[in-house]
């Protein structure tokens, strides 16, 4: 996994664990579920940079 992906998956997890908790103070539970959709986006690309890089290591 890139360095530059990893950060981006980062930042989307952060971006919506923020959200998420907003959502809640505010009561509004659209904010709460796009962010946990975006936390849930954040895991699924983590997870297919990891494939990714077991990949590579098997191919070395």
């Amino acid at each position: 996994m890139s360095i530059e992906d990893r950060a981006k998956a980062t930042a989307q997890n952060i971006e919506g664990k923020v959200q998420e908790a907003v959502g809640e103070v505010t009561g509004n539970p659209k904010d709460v579920s796009e962010g946990q959709a975006k936390q849930e986006g954040a895991a699924a690309r983590h997870s297919v940079e990891n494939v990714k890089d077991e990949i590579k290591k098997a191919i070395d």
